[in-house]
């Protein structure tokens, strides 16, 4: 190596040995780009930050969505409103923002089965992600199974500790399946347990009264729904199924073809 080529060799390994990605991949394109410009030093250094810095953001938010565990990719861009007029739009577009979040509010989504619940929760907790919480998706049936299986296992601390370092924690489509007496009271103490440390997003079919049918116990039922709608936002979503709709769109066009 000869001394021209040195100073070169150094910079990047310092880069490296720093974890510094993108200023390594970028730093001789900024540097020109500086000096087209005629930017001083603070200047050059200032830019090659500010991209390190973006790109770092972009990777960790590309994690948390990842570690999240969507069922599917969603955000509210897609969301049909004319479609679900029942639904508050303000409210959504006020906990887009998160701070229900940073207030440890909880979100419920309660309606009709094919309305776009978790549509709506899937890109509430996509733009927490973005913003820098951590969040979790779970259908209430795979949540209640993880915490069977954990119990049994005797892993069920490690997996109550991973969900109370959450920020947000969604239970979908919660009423569908009856839990047993060991299920309800496992989603019992998580509820619990995030009772005021941090949000749970939940949905269901199911209006309140009826959500013994799924716990088989007043007494549980009435605690859990006393910690979840204390310090809540509830969303109605009380229009017609996007699917049942789109089912008869398709069986009329088939009938005008015939």
């Amino acid at each position: 190596m000869n001394e021209k080529d040195k100073p070169t060799v150094l910079l990047e390994y310092y880069l490296k040995k720093l974890k510094l990605p993108t200023m390594l991949k970028v730093y001789v394109s900024v540097a020109v780009s500086c000096q087209q410009d005629r930017c001083d030093f603070q200047t050059y250094l200032l830019r090659l930050a500010e991209r390190e810095l973006l790109d770092r953001e972009k990777r960790a938010a590309e994690r948390r969505i990842k570690a999240a565990d969507f069922p599917v990719i969603k955000t509210i861009d897609t969301f049909d409103f004319k479609a679900q007029p029942s639904i508050n739009e303000a409210l959504i577009r006020e906990l887009l923002r998160c701070e229900y979040i940073d207030k440890k509010q909880n979100v419920l989504l309660i309606g009709n089965p094919g309305t776009g619940k978790t549509h709506l929760a899937c890109a509430l907790a996509f733009a927490s992600c973005a913003k820098g919480y951590k969040a979790r998706f779970y259908t209430a049936t795979s949540l209640v199974t993880e915490l069977l299986e954990c119990r049994e296992e005797r892993r069920l601390q490690r997996l109550q500790k991973q969900l109370q370092r959450l920020h947000l924690l969604v239970i979908d489509e919660m009423g569908y399946i009856p839990f047993s007496k060991a299920g309800a009271e496992l989603l019992f103490e998580i509820i619990s347990r995030a009772y005021e440390h941090h949000s749970l997003m939940l949905t269901s079919n199911l209006p309140f009264e009826q959500w013994t049918q799924v716990f088989g116990s007043e007494r549980l039922t009435g605690a859990l729904l006393d910690r979840l709608t204390h310090n809540c936002h509830i969303l109605e979503a009380n229009g017609q199924s996007y699917r049942l709709r789109q089912a008869k769109k398709q069986s009329k066009a088939h009938k005008s073809k015939t």
